[in-house]
This record gives structure tokens, sequence and C-alpha cells, in this order.
């Protein structure tokens, strides 16, 4: 029997792979695809011409095929819902995808927030007055720090290994979020060439917990200005002399994060940083 003869014989008509494609608005390789994974097999296959053709039988699976899939259910779900076709099944399928549904909801909306606060971040670095004196009171930080001297000589990139290797961090987390410290008695003595510890910020978005230490909320004496650690030194001067003519004392280590750098831009022109001292 020819292909012609099997598509108009008996009381359903059969409709080519090509036919059942347009009609459900599906791509042909998807339809292959179900077939291979054994959910959606044609009624009739030519053994000459190896031509696949699905009846109006299959509309019901095939809908039922698209709903779920329009709820992101994985195919090896459907596939075993059909090997164990009963309304407790189904049911069971929707409330496990409704919990994956909240998990990916709450799993966007870290990421939203983590978004709007780089925004945030970098439009406040743009539209700076650089190297103007801004007094913040800033809330705690929380922190992950590797307490470790060094200078600028330094590879400050080894030291960020170091940290991440410590702490098993997510590479992820670092943009814009890497700062380093100048030690409270380095400030008092006018020493700018070493640093105390290295560390990362980390937002309560990250879902981190292994926080060991903070960044104290307080007031602080901040500063932002083109460029990176390397051009810090007049800076730590600026905010020395302002806190000392105002009678105010130094109250803890240095601020120092990059939050423009090689990370997000090619021109030095366009990296800044903010320099922050705790007083009181």
């Amino acid at each position: 029997m020819s292909d012609k003869d099997h598509k108009g014989s008996g009381k359903k008509a059969l409709l080519t792979i090509g036919e059942m494609a347009r009609l459900f608005h599906m791509n042909i390789r998807t339809l292959r695809y179900y077939n291979e994974l054994g959910i959606l097999k044609p009624e009739y296959v030519n053994p000459d011409t190896n031509y696949r053709y699905y009846s109006t039988n299959q509309f019901e699976r095939l809908n039922t095929i698209k709903y779920l899939r329009a709820l992101d259910v994985p195919l090896e779900k459907i596939s075993n819902f059909f090997d164990e076709k009963d309304v407790n099944t189904i049911l069971s399928i929707f409330m496990e995808q409704r919990e994956s549904v909240l998990k990916k909801q709450k799993q966007l909306a870290q990421i939203e927030k983590k978004i709007t606060n780089r925004i945030e971040q970098i439009e406040t670095a743009l539209s700076a007055s650089y190297g103007q004196i801004i007094v913040k009171y800033l809330p705690q930080r929380g922190i992950v720090l590797l307490e470790k001297k060094f200078t600028l000589a330094d590879d400050l990139e080894l030291l960020i290994r170091d940290l991440s290797k410590e702490h098993c961090l997510d590479d992820a987390i670092f943009l814009g979020k890497v700062g380093v410290s100048v030690s409270q008695q380095d400030l008092i003595e006018g020493q700018f060439t070493h640093f105390s510890s290295i560390f990362v910020v980390v937002e309560a978005e990250e879902g981190f917990e292994d926080k060991d230490s903070v960044l104290s909320e307080g007031s602080y004496a901040t500063v932002q200005y083109r460029g990176t650690h390397e051009d810090a030194s007049p800076y730590y001067t600026l905010l020395l002399n302002y806190l000392k003519d105002s009678g105010f004392q130094i109250k803890g280590d240095s601020v120092e994060i990059t939050i423009i750098d090689t990370g997000m831009t090619n021109d030095y022109n366009k990296f800044v940083t903010e320099l922050q001292i705790p007083f009181q």
C-alpha cells in the first residue's frame, strides 16, 4: 500500500509529520525527538519510505505534552506520567513543579536584587564628584576576610585566589566587591603603603552563610576617585586631614574598594575606587 493510499484509508486519515507540525505550530525536529524518547510515537511508519504518520487519536496526547512543557515540566516526568497515567500522578507532578517554580522565583528575585545593587553602585560611581569628601553612615556589612600583610608590589589576584580557596567562594561574587584595608595604627602613623587584609563584601542575596567578619556600622569619611589602589595615597591624606581638622578620631581600619576596574572596562580613565575611613 502506498503512502497516499494509507493516508486516505480507514475511518481516520493520517497526517504526515510536516502536517502534524504545522497543525500544532511545532518544529518537525521536536516531533522526531518525542518519537526518540518514546512519548509520542507515530501511528504508522511506512516500512519502505520510513515516512511517519500521525492520527487524530494522538492529538490529546500531544496537547498534554505541550501543556506540561508550557509548565516547564521535564520530559522525563512527562514520560513517567504516560507510563503511569493517573490523576494522582499528574497531581504529584503539578505539586513538584509548583515547588520548583517557587524556588526559581526566589532565585530570580535574588538575581534581580544583585543586579539592582550593581546598577546603583556603578551609576553612583559614574556620577560621583571625584575627590569630594562625603560623610556617610553605613550599615554593618558582612565580609569574608583574609588577614594578611601585603603591599601593592604583591599580586592582588593571587591573594584573591587565596581568599577564594580558603572560603570556597564562587568567583561570580567578586566583581566590584573586593576590598583592602590599611590598619588603624598605620592610618594614625600616616603609613599607606602596607595593607592589613583583603576581603569580599558578601551581600544578603548571595545566600553565603560563612561570613567570618563584618565592617562595623557607623560613620565613615569617604571619597571616590578616578583610579585604583595605586592612586589612593593622596586621598588617604585628604581624609585624614579632614578628620583631624574636624576633631574626629579614627575608629578602625580603612575600607578601600575598587568599584570600576578591568573587570568592567579596558579604559583606565574610567576606573573608580572608593576609600572609607571610620571615625567617632
